[in-house]
């Protein structure tokens, strides 16, 4: 029964919210704007409509429009100098789980002296205390992937160290975060399909968990339920504003999961991976380790019958093996079209994998602690190696 909650987030979620940010009490008057390198949000009108709400409560804006997938530690480092130079008194997020995590880095390092990796607490960083509060963050996410706008975490890479790790602290929890499936119909299908096996692995992680309770089973089992359900109609037709606004709600629950309960070793072992290749997307890492992570626990019979129940609210009602999980997550895969993923297609070679192990379990090994049966760094090795293809 045993849980600590604590989400200070408030949540506009359903779609059309964004039309009602300009009537918050937002935290400042003058916002820098944080989206990614790409076109997205500029050409499907996001960001003029994020802009012309701010506008109307008065808010002077500056954007920031450099993010990468997978952010980089010195393009953090460059937004916070950019909200300082400017004098930004708050952050506006908008995109995906790369643009609130790229801002929760930028939040410190606009306001704290030295390195973002002064303040990691993870790996080579130095666990320096966040002195200065950190810029308020406004999270307004247009996929359906991290839970990024309802946690307090951003991850960050660090290509000098090879080490993709959180910036961690309950400062860090965005004071507003707008959900509007109509901001997600524009995803194409393929990133559709990584973005929700993200949130729907935050749950799976979640309620396999050895910190797992009453609280975050509710919680995981009815993100996975949405996120299973719909997630090949939302992939088959994007429109589908029902199916968006499930997989959203999963999702959105996926990031309250992680503060209730943990994820678990497998997003250890796919930072690594793409801690070492920046272009990896990480969906498309942790579909392609998932059938041979979640087999050693099967096989290890860490929690035979949360696997059963797992199996039973993906689909699969007479469900009474363990291994009948990965018979629905396989189908699952074969439905959204991602079956057939392979590390090879992103240059990962098996001679990476004794560094990535020792990486998993440096620079992200505080999941590993989640884990019912402990993972040795051999245990890793051979998981990456069953994963390969």
């Amino acid at each position: 029964m045993n849980f600590k909650m604590f989400v200070p987030t408030k949540t506009l979620f359903g779609p059309g919210q964004l039309n009602h940010l300009h009537e918050q009490q937002l935290p400042g008057k003058k916002a820098m704007l944080i989206t990614s390198n790409g076109k997205s949000v500029k050409v499907n009108g996001y960001l003029s409509r994020t802009e012309e709400q701010l506008h109307m409560s008065g808010i002077e804006t500056i954007l920031f429009d450099k993010v990468e997938a997978n952010p980089l530690k010195s393009t953090v480092m460059a937004g916070g100098k950019a909200a300082r130079d400017a004098d930004c008194d708050f952050l506006v997020a908008l995109g995906g789980g790369s643009c609130m995590d790229a801002a929760k880095g930028i939040a410190v390092v606009a306001t704290n002296e030295g390195d973002l990796w002064d303040y990691i607490t993870n790996g080579t960083g130095k666990s320096k205390p966040i002195n200065n509060k950190p810029l308020p963050i406004v999270a307004i996410t247009t996929t359906a992937g991290t839970g990024s706008e309802t946690d307090m975490g951003g991850v960050i890479t660090n290509p000098e160290t090879k080490e993709k790790t959180p910036i961690k602290d309950e400062l860090l929890f965005p004071v507003l975060a707008i959900v509007d499936p109509e901001l997600m119909v524009s995803v194409p299908p393929h990133f559709t399909a990584l973005q929700g096996f993200d949130a729907l692995f935050h749950n799976i992680e979640g309620y396999i968990s050895k910190k797992a309770s009453l609280m975050s089973d509710m919680i995981a089992l009815t993100a996975i339920e949405h996120i299973s359900h719909n997630l090949p109609e939302a992939i088959r037709n994007g429109a589908n504003i029902d199916a968006r606004e499930k997989i959203a709600f999963g999702n959105y629950l996926g990031g309250i999961e992680m503060c209730v309960c943990s994820t678990s070793s497998q997003h250890s072992l796919e930072h690594a991976l793409s801690a070492y290749h920046q272009e990896l997307p990480h969906g498309a890492g942790l579909i392609m380790l998932s059938t041979s992570y979640f087999s050693w626990f099967i096989t290890h019979h860490a929690c035979d019958d949360r696997f059963i129940r797992l199996a039973q609210i993906m689909g699969m009602q007479e469900a009474s093996h363990p291994s009948d999980f990965l018979t629905a997550l396989t189908k699952l895969k074969q439905d959204c079209g991602v079956a057939n993923l392979k590390m090879s297609d992103y240059g990962i070679s098996p001679d990476e994998f004794p560094a990535m192990a020792e990486n998993a379990k440096t620079s992200m090994g505080f999941l590993f602690q989640s884990d019912r049966l402990e993972l040795t760094i051999d245990d890793c090795i051979k998981i990456y190696q069953k994963a390969y293809m």
